[in-house]
């Protein structure tokens, strides 16, 4: 499936992955015209046409990549191997910020997607987006030492609440406008700082 895209030189794919993730995440799947991500990919309707079938194919297409994209930027940042709840989080973080870079507007058109409910789509993304809501990644407790921390703290709770401040400052960062993604990592290293000092003994 989507053999000539690939063949395609990577800064394209990227140009044509970038427009597709930006127009998507600014308007309803029904409301994203394949000649406004055409143009935004500077190339004609028809070659993107090419690439993919219809704006069915490009929507799911994209959704697949973003998964397998987090997928690989989260593995490779080695966050799930540690111990450390802070270095965790803070390796998540450089994956996510690492992918900002590169995919400026892939968390937003993932956002969007999660809540689209045109029923040409909404099958297909449930398949793609069930195994991952099963998961409940914000109350899932990583391994964690309680001898490090202070005496009564509920681990659990404060997981959660991490993972929530974390995602939250995230979205609020997203609707700003342009991301500043050294601001963020300076940001996030104050957070942890904090954190330490509420929760560590």
């Amino acid at each position: 499936m989507n053999e000539k895209f690939y063949q395609l030189p990577e800064e394209k794919q990227n140009r044509i992955l970038n427009a597709g993730f930006r127009v998507f995440a600014n308007n309803s799947y029904r409301k994203s015209p394949m000649n406004e991500i055409a143009a935004e990919a500077g190339i004609s309707k028809s070659l993107l046409f090419f690439y993919f079938r219809n704006k069915k194919e490009l929507y799911l297409f994209l959704m697949k990549t973003a998964e397998d994209l987090t997928r690989q930027y989260v593995t490779r940042a080695g966050c799930y191997e540690e111990n450390d709840i802070f270095e965790m989080m803070y390796r998540g973080l450089l994956a996510k910020t690492e992918m900002m870079r590169k995919y400026p507007d892939m968390s937003a058109f993932a956002l969007k997607a999660y809540y689209e409910d045109d029923e040409e789509v909404r099958s297909e993304l449930v398949k793609i987006i069930e195994p991952y809501s099963k998961l409940h990644t914000n109350t899932t407790l990583p391994k964690l030492d309680p001898s490090v921390f202070k005496e009564g703290i509920d681990l659990k709770m404060m997981y959660q609440d991490i993972y929530l401040a974390s995602e939250g400052y995230l979205y609020q960062m997203q609707h700003k406008g342009p991301i500043d993604i050294d601001k963020v990592i300076s940001d996030y290293k104050d957070l942890i700082g904090f954190w330490k000092k509420m929760y560590l003994k």
